[in-house]
């Protein structure tokens, strides 16, 4: 099997070849590749991000000041950082203070420049047909939480779903119709039909949800619904949803909307897959190795223990092993490590 018909197999329930995996770095140094290869090649999943923000026209680098870039990004949020720097920090958003949503107007979401960026027409079918044959390829866009929060501010929404609901709502609502217009779109020049879009929201930590569930199903949950179901009328055949840390309380909620899978499914978090499986049989479960802990930590046996029971989970369909944002704190051999469980305990068809 390819890397895209493995992931699909797994993604009907049903047996591929080996275990599909996701990989993600944050880093990955000169040691790692001269060891492992191409990055590229340690993951079986890849994402096309269009440009999404809803003010992407004015997009811009400010001024270069005391070792810091001032830049307006493309959410029209004023942020800087260090150019070696892998997160930006958020000086200004540009809807805080009193907002009338009648007089926001965004961007369209048919701009050219959201989908080919520097690309002509035809390096665009060529860019999604190369990806394509080496990856499955998704769509990734954002969702109602965080786009929000980059517009609103997170402090001022978090405050806005506690002491004015109905405005956090239709804020919600606004940024999720241009967020959904974008994947629509999105699909329709990738043809990116056969995967579909991963909705990347991170709303939880390590202890639970960011807001109540009651604040997201009056907020979000309405939100949610529209944006999966048209994204599956428009043709996608999956509509996948990315969140850190416990999302448990807000997971019944998400199902019911109509997502048919979850990463990065963290086990520091509480996140089990073999817990998660006795209660959503048909939910599809990718992620599930501790970054954050195991995989820093070790020992070795421990590794290997983890990805082994995801491995056994995933031998008739329904899982992807993978890691979530890698960085250069986990050491050399306990990656090494991982990686050796996948390609051989891993393997299903021979």
């Amino acid at each position: 099997m390819n890397s895209e018909e493995r992931v699909l197999t797994a993604f009907r329930f049903q047996r591929p070849d080996k275990i599909p995996v996701m990989g993600d770095f944050w880093s990955f140094p000169p040691e790692w590749e001269a060891r492992f290869g191409d990055p590229g090649l340690l993951t079986d999943t890849r994402l096309y991000v269009p440009v999404e923000g809803a003010f992407s026209l004015n997009a811009r680098l400010l001024k270069e000041e005391g070792g810091w870039n001032y830049t307006r990004d493309n959410w029209g949020r004023l942020v800087r950082n260090r150019g070696d720097a892998y997160f930006s920090e958020t000086m200004e958003s540009p809807l805080e203070g009193s907002v009338d949503l009648k007089s926001v107007v965004f961007d369209s979401p048919f701009l050219d420049s959201r989908y080919l960026k520097s690309m002509t027409q035809e390096q665009f079918e060529t860019y999604i047909m190369k990806e394509k044959k080496q990856w499955a390829l998704f769509i990734k866009t954002g969702g109602p939480y965080l786009r929000t929060s980059f517009m609103r501010g997170e402090a001022q929404f978090l405050m806005d779903m506690a002491g004015e609901p109905d405005l956090a709502r239709e804020l919600a609502e606004k940024v999720s119709e241009h967020i959904t217009a974008v994947g629509v779109e999105a699909l329709r020049r990738s043809k990116l039909y056969q995967t579909g879009i991963w909705i990347y929201d991170d709303m939880s930590f390590n202890h639970g949800p960011m807001f109540s569930p009651k604040t997201f199903e009056h907020v979000f949950l309405p939100a949610y619904r529209k944006m999966v179901k048209t994204y599956h009328a428009a043709g996608a055949k999956y509509v996948m949803f990315h969140s850190d840390g416990d999302i448990r309380p807000l997971l019944d909620m998400l199902v019911d909307a109509g997502i048919d899978g979850i990463n990065p499914v963290e086990r520091r978090a509480g996140m089990l897959m073999p817990e998660l499986r006795k209660k959503y049989r048909k939910l599809i479960l990718t992620g599930g190795m501790c970054n954050s802990d195991t995989l820093i930590n070790g020992p070795i046996s421990k590794i290997e223990a983890e990805a082994r029971e995801i491995i056994d989970l995933g031998r008739n369909g329904g899982v992807v092993i993978g890691t979530h944002s890698l960085s250069p704190e986990v050491p050399i051999e306990n990656f090494a490590a991982y990686l050796n469980i996948c390609r051989t305990y891993g393997v299903f068809q021979k």
